[in-house]
Formats: C-alpha cells, sequence, structure tokens
C-alpha cells in the first residue's frame, strides 16, 4: 500500500509540474523573442549603438526575466507538491522544501535584474534615437 501510495505522489508531482509548464506556455501567446547565443549578446553589448541594437539586448534580457520567473513559479509550486506529500519524511521534506524554497528567491532575483537590465537598454535605445 505505501509502495502504491508512493508511485501516486509521484505522479501527482509530474502531473502538476506539467500543467504548470503548459499552462505557462498557453498563457504566453506573444511573438517568440530572437534567440541569442551567449556570444552574441556580449558582441552585442559591447557593439550597441542603435536604438534596435539596444532594444534586442532588452528583448533579450525581458525573455529572461521571463524565464526566470517560471522557473521560480515551477519551484513553487514544487514547495506546495512536497507539502502536500505524507509519504516523506520530516527530514526530506524539509530538505527538498529547502532547497525548492532557495531556487525560488534565486529566480525570483535573476528575473528581478533581468528586468532591470532590460529597462536600461530601453533607456539606452530611447538616448540612441536622439542623437
Amino acid at each position: 500500500m505505501k509502495r502504491i501510495f508512493g508511485i501516486f505522489s509521484v505522479l501527482s508531482l509530474a502531473l502538476v509540474m506539467t500543467a504548470a509548464a503548459l499552462g505557462q506556455t498557453v498563457a504566453a501567446p506573444q511573438a517568440k523573442p530572437e534567440h541569442l547565443s551567449a556570444g552574441q549578446v556580449k558582441t552585442l553589448i559591447a557593439t550597441a549603438k542603435t536604438p534596435a541594437e539596444h532594444h534586442r539586448i532588452a528583448v533579450y534580457y525581458q525573455a529572461k526575466a521571463a524565464d526566470y520567473l517560471a522557473q521560480a513559479a515551477m519551484h513553487e509550486q514544487m514547495v506546495a507538491a512536497y507539502k502536500a506529500n505524507p509519504s516523506l519524511s520530516a527530514k526530506n521534506q524539509a530538505g527538498t522544501i529547502n532547497h525548492c524554497e532557495y531556487f525560488v528567491q534565486e529566480f525570483k532575483t535573476l528575473a528581478t535584474k533581468s528586468q532591470e537590465l532590460a529597462q536600461m537598454h530601453e533607456q539606452m535605445a530611447t538616448d540612441a534615437a536622439k542623437m
């Protein structure tokens, strides 16, 4: 019986995570942002002069922020799933919850910093247009 309950718990967690991923995909019907590699971003940052170039960088950072927020939300859902799983020992439950809560905070911090960088590059685009 414990084995069946454990399997059910794992399947429930997988279902929650899948639903969260699909919900985020469906909720964002915006056009897919241009994919820039790390090398392209570094080059673009080093050479950006035009409003369009700064806007490309801003869009990149906006997409990164959205991705970080999605990852934070996924870890928040995992916290709830671990808290709801009575088959985990107190030690395992605390460890997994602490792990996920750490990543919730880290991803939210990264999202905030990415949004700030996006705003800075939007301002740079505005300033470049005035020149």
